[in-house]
């Protein structure tokens, strides 16, 4: 039975990985719409970060800009420059 489960498990994996393909989102620990891939694409050439190190940065500036009160400036930086 567990080997069954587990099966299933995996084709209905595979079947959310194939919609988000379809959908023309690529994984980058997630799926990502093709705007924010350009973004990240974006950020990769001008930093040449890792993945790894892209992640870890973006959460420190996300939590540096909380600490700071500065969320709402952030967003609005974010959306007056459409990322």
């Amino acid at each position: 039975m567990s080997i069954i489960k587990r099966s299933a498990n995996a084709e209905k994996q595979k079947r959310f990985r194939d919609k988000q393909k379809d959908k023309g989102k690529k994984q980058v620990r997630g799926y990502v719409t093709p705007q924010a891939m350009d973004c990240y694409n974006e950020l990769s050439d001008k930093t040449k970060w890792t993945d790894s190190e892209m992640l870890s940065n973006a959460l420190r500036i996300t939590y540096a800009a909380y600490k700071c009160g500065q969320i709402k400036l952030l967003n609005e930086w974010l959306k007056d420059h459409d990322k």
